[in-house]
């Protein structure tokens, strides 16, 4: 299925509270491939799901595509991907009409936590205010963008 994806990112310093750790779902993405005129593509297993998308686009609107693909697929492309991974747990935390998703990463990128916030339109983007306990805004800095978090690293914070 394809969509327009718009969505705005922010650092956090800490994780919300109260978390609803029962509603937080474990992530593995992989990257097998980014061309020059921004398309990316990834495989993911999110909780049991295990998916393949396709991103076109930078910022703050891109077109997505994802399809399910089942275990033996997942791992057939995950062997692609060995320079281009990351780990991270997605939190889920309502706030008035947003569900706000905190990716709390793992590994190597720990201790870094980025909340993401889905829009159905650009203006709704643009008249949407972030809660105090967010942090600078980074949806347009490719320094973290999860193709670059898996293939150079956390940039300085």
């Amino acid at each position: 299925m394809t969509a327009l994806e718009i969505e705005r990112k922010f650092l956090l310093a800490e994780l919300p509270t109260p978390l609803n750790l029962d509603d937080s779902v474990p992530i593995q993405q992989g990257y097998i491939a980014l061309t020059p005129d921004s398309r990316e593509v990834r495989v993911r297993r999110k909780g049991e799901g295990c998916y393949l998308t396709v991103k076109v686009g930078r910022g703050l609107t891109r077109q997505e595509t994802e399809i399910d693909i089942d275990e033996a697929q997942f791992a057939a492309l995950w062997a692609t991907t060995a320079d281009a991974r990351l780990d991270k747990i997605r939190h889920h935390y309502p706030w008035g009409e947003h569900l706000i998703e905190v990716d709390q990463y793992q590994g190597s990128l720990a201790p870094l936590l980025v909340a993401e916030v889905e829009f159905e339109s650009e203006q709704a983007s643009r008249d949407f205010r972030p809660p105090p306990w967010f942090g600078e805004e980074i949806t347009d800095d490719l320094r973290f963008s999860n193709y670059n978090l898996a293939t150079v690293g956390l940039p300085p914070l």
